[in-house]
């Protein structure tokens, strides 16, 4: 995977620390507090505590040095959470520096008369239009996104995506985008503006690691909803506590009702719930892709249905040599020879590999003669190959083109080693010495190693991989049998993908794919995950909800682990919360009615100094867990590929049986702590 220029910083870098301790102090603006109803909630408690704590201080009351510490400490309740956001923010924002620095500041060359390309006025980038044609000329910087609509360049692109190697940029065809930032290394290109001023791809890739404009997603928004409701149940608990109190002749002050609620609503999940949600977006940035929004990150997390296209993303995209098979009568040596010859001025992908398999297989060590005269492939021909010195002819082409070159038909073996390559997916290719045939070479679209194996890691993960070619449907067997996808769609065709995923969302099914054309646009838009490559066309970009800056086909794979890995941080997260709040419940309660009802005494497990002294530990151990839990939420859950019941089940006993077992030790350390200081 490429890594932007940017250097990675570490969870808790002091660049970043310095900021995110004042931003956390920022983040007490009302208004900042509202988005999160757990928080926001918290904070007005605080309010509401030290408005009791001073009441009580100036009063001299017996709670009002524990009054002032419970206070003191969901404030930093609600600091811990604000830092935990902004420590996640600080990480984007470092990112989005870098971004920014590439960003041009040059003016734009507009053309006054297209097609001249000496009529043009120089002008400020934030008033050129969307649709104005701009000339870009070597060593310029791209100003801003567009589609190239003349002329061919090497662009460096390596400020967007951290690849150094230099890529062509051309009109027309799948490679006609560019993006405003990069540079120009040689020619020059007319490019027709296709983004407004402050939308451009390095605008959203800013916002998006900056996280200020994220939305939630749909699961934030339940779980919000979900935790709002937590709040208001344990709300009417800690409201009820004083009537049983006074029926049982007892009397709970109210700094402790005020403190028992915060400990019990989900803090914990509500102060990390936003950092978890950036750190992830953060993480896809960091697999250089761009999300238009976190609802398509999300989503790649539940997709059941893979799309992937054969070329460049199972296979290699270039058939290469991978068997010699020789005619009756041919030795294998004698036909890798003459095969070797053949190719060694041959610079096409099949003829390299045509080399490197007859210098691997059989030890040939052969060099080009420099009196000998290579034949280059031509379309009329249909075939390649060389003449010697010594009047040795050596051709490799297509077999019916051979077939005419040696005056006669293939014989009947030849003829079936053909057929047999032909029927297997394969391209075979015929070798003669002076018109009498040696053989074939068995080329083949070549899987990529170790795809099978990422195949059947998705297949643990439930999700089913589907291979589209524009192959027939025997090659396309043969080749999804070798890869090992579940299944394929042979002679694809726009329609026949659009089809293919309408069927499958019937279903109720999540459906993902990738691709780079505008003939791919219609699916791509039509996919809960459309993955566009960002040498693809602006159709595709646009259609598409996330882009991928490395125009890797097989990020795809990465991108679903990204997903999965939010979501599982997110529930596991979330489990702890829930289980911590069942623990400080049964630590607390105790405690608080251990007077008034003996028998609940069985129940004070950890036997904690005194009520007052039970109340500020589960306080300070409520504000620290959410300290604690932040490398986790920046991180996110280690994500083994498994079933969903399976992950389930380790949720429940990691998190889940974690979450009732750590409060109690973490309140029962905090009491001794604060019992042999004399707090309470």
């Amino acid at each position: 995977m490429n890594k932007h220029s940017s250097p990675s910083l570490g969870l808790f870098a002091p660049e970043i620390l310095g900021p995110a301790m004042m931003q956390a102090f920022r983040k007490l603006d009302p208004r900042s507090l509202a988005r999160n109803p757990v928080i926001f909630s918290t904070a007005v408690v605080s309010l509401v505590a030290t408005v009791l704590a001073l009441r009580e201080a100036l009063a001299a009351g017996p709670n009002a040095v524990v009054g002032l510490q419970i206070a003191l400490w969901l404030w930093f309740t609600v600091l811990f959470a604000n830092f935990a956001e902004a420590v996640a923010e600080g990480r984007g924002k470092a990112r989005a520096d870098a971004f920014r620095a590439t960003k041009s500041s040059a003016r734009a060359k507009v053309l006054i008369i297209p097609g001249d390309h000496t009529a043009y006025r120089s002008r400020d980038i934030e008033s050129v239009e969307v649709g104005e044609l701009i000339l870009v000329e070597a060593g310029d910087t791209i100003p801003t996104d567009g589609e190239v609509v003349e002329g061919a360049a090497s662009v460096d692109e390596s400020a967007i995506t951290g690849e150094s190697a230099a890529v062509i940029r051309e009109s027309g065809g799948d490679r006609s985008s560019v993006t405003g930032g990069t540079r120009l290394v040689s020619d020059w290109l007319v490019v027709r503006v296709t983004a407004k001023p402050g939308e451009t791809f390095l605008d959203r890739m800013i916002a998006l690691v900056e996280g200020a404009r994220r939305q939630k997603t749909p699961n934030e928004i339940a779980l919000d909803i979900l935790l709002a409701a937590l709040t208001l149940v344990f709300l009417l608990v800690v409201v009820t506590l004083p009537v049983f109190a006074s029926w049982s002749g007892t009397t709970i002050p109210v700094i402790y009702l005020v403190a028992l609620f915060v400990t019990l609503i989900p803090t914990t999940i509500g102060g990390l719930l936003s950092a978890i949600g950036i750190a992830g977006m953060e993480r896809l940035v960091k697999a250089n892709v761009v999300a238009k929004s976190g609802r398509a990150v999300e989503a790649a997390g539940d997709i059941d249905v893979l799309l992937l296209d054969k070329t460049g993303t199972i296979t290699f995209g270039n058939r290469m040599a991978d068997a010699f098979e020789p005619a009756p009568g041919i030795t294998d040596q004698e036909l890798a020879e003459a095969a070797l010859l053949a190719s060694l001025a041959d610079d096409t992908p099949e003829g390299k590999s045509i080399v490197d398999l007859a210098r691997r297989r059989y030890g040939l060590s052969g060099t080009a003669d420099p009196r000998a005269v290579f034949v280059p492939f031509s379309a009329h021909t249909r075939m390649s190959g060389v003449d010697l010195p010594e009047g040795t002819s050596i051709r490799k082409g297509a077999s019916d083109a051979m077939a005419v070159l040696s005056g006669a038909p293939l014989s009947h073996a030849v003829d079936q080693i053909v057929k047999r390559i032909g029927a297997s997916g394969g391209t075979p290719l015929v070798v003669a010495r002076d018109r009498r045939v040696l053989g074939v070479i068995h080329l083949k679209d070549v899987v990529k190693p170790a795809i099978r194996e990422r195949f059947a890691e998705l297949r643990r993960m439930g999700i089913r991989t589907v291979m589209i070619t524009g192959d027939n449907p025997l090659t396309a067997a043969a080749i999804a049998a070798e890869a090992g996808v579940d299944d394929f769609l042979a002679e694809a065709t726009p329609e026949k993908k659009l089809e293919l995923i309408r069927r499958e969302q019937a279903e109720g099914r999540l459906v993902a794919m990738c691709g780079d054309g505008s003939n791919d646009a219609p699916a791509l838009a039509q996919a809960d995950v459309g993955v566009a490559m960002n040498t693809g066309t602006p159709a595709a970009k646009e259609a598409g909800n996330l882009i991928d800056l490395d125009s890797d086909p097989t990020k795809l794979i990465e991108i679903v682990l990204v997903g999965k890995q939010l979501l599982i941080s997110r529930g596991a997260l979330t489990t702890f919360s829930v289980a911590n709040d069942v623990a400080k419940y049964f630590a607390i309660l105790p405690a608080l009615f251990v007077a008034a009802y003996p028998g609940l005494g069985v129940l004070d497990v950890m036997g904690l100094g005194s009520p007052q002294s039970a109340i500020l530990s589960a306080v300070i151990f409520n504000a620290l867990v959410i300290v604690a839990l932040i490398p986790i939420a920046l991180k996110g859950v280690a994500y083994t590929p498994a079933s969903a019941s399976a992950l389930l089940g380790r949720n429940l006993l990691v998190y889940g049986l974690g979450g009732l077992i750590v409060p109690f030790l973490g309140i029962k350390a905090i009491d001794l702590v604060v019992d042999l200081l004399h707090l309470a």
